[in-house]
């Protein structure tokens, strides 16, 4: 028997009175079945709603029928936005430069089925985490930056990038600041990890400056990119506490965890379209 086909409907807007009511109305006319549904008002009168729903093996399913009525089932449809996306893998490829514990900790999640997205390739400014890539069969690209300006650079990196057509980036410990030409051509679709000591201990060494100062608490952030460096909407975080007995290496260690932790969890919502940004902000659902 086939199984049903799976799809993610997300909606966001302007609140009123019954959209719920009205939304899962014309998914039970089209003989959608619904598996989820969630949703949430902001403060300020913004409705988010992600509805998951299969279709019966015996329905043809018509999305662009269904959008359609959605955008006239609604008695206050103005500034609502309907996003419909059928439940898959997502297409991605990694940008590293030369620390292994993010990159390793997806390519193992990925060669057991376990991140939601297919790994089209890696590509790094350093040729480092080559003998790593090449165990799991995924393409590696060696795009060096040395001699090259930013913008030469990342004319390179695109080029690359232009074989796979990846629907995300993920910068798992990529060390190079993007340009805003760059960030602007995959807008809300670069995904980052970072030490969540930012905007405090910015530059080389932060767990040794942590360290010197005591801190009590490390962690680690996942956000989209924008092209405020490190500032852009938060998708998870995590911290864990530590004390006087932790070296800077401890420090670092820890926070090495973390952040493949969190990275994981902020991608496993990202594809899996959990994921709305207003502003600078990120609701999750």
């Amino acid at each position: 028997m086939t199984p049903p086909d799976k799809h993610i409907l997300l909606m966001d807007g302007p609140d009123s009175k019954g959209l719920i009511y009205h939304v899962t109305g014309v998914l039970y006319r089209h003989g959608l079945n619904i598996i989820h549904n969630d949703e949430y008002v902001s403060p300020n009168g913004q409705f988010f709603m992600r509805t998951e729903f299969e279709s019966a093996p015996d329905v043809t399913f018509d999305s662009a029928a269904l959008l359609s009525e959605l955008n006239t089932a609604l008695p206050n449809a103005e500034g609502i936005t309907f996003r419909l996306n059928p439940k898959r893998k997502k297409n991605i490829v990694v940008l590293v430069t030369k620390e292994h514990h993010c990159l390793g900790d997806l390519l193992i999640r990925y060669a057991f089925d376990e991140l939601d997205a297919d790994i089209l390739a890696v590509v790094s400014n350093y040729n480092h985490l080559q003998p790593l890539v090449s165990k799991f069969g995924i393409p590696f690209h060696y795009v060096s930056h040395e001699g090259r300006s930013r913008e030469e650079h990342e004319e390179a990196i695109l080029r690359t990038l232009s074989i796979y057509e990846p629907e995300y980036l993920v910068l798992a410990k990529y060390m190079r600041v993007l340009t805003s030409d760059f960030v602007n051509r995959f807008p809300n679709r670069i995904v980052n990890i970072h030490h969540s000591f930012l905007p405090a201990f910015v530059g080389a060494s932060p767990y040794r400056q942590a360290y010197e100062r005591g801190v009590k608490i490390i962690g680690a952030t996942a956000h989209f990119v924008n092209n405020d460096l490190d500032e852009g909407p938060i998708i998870a975080q995590n911290v864990k506490e530590v004390d006087h007995r932790h070296t800077a290496s401890d420090m670092a260690t820890e926070g090495r965890d973390v952040e493949k932790i969190v990275l994981s969890q902020a991608l496993k919502l990202v594809f899996n379209d959990r994921v709305f940004i207003a502003g600078n902000r990120a609701i999750v659902l």
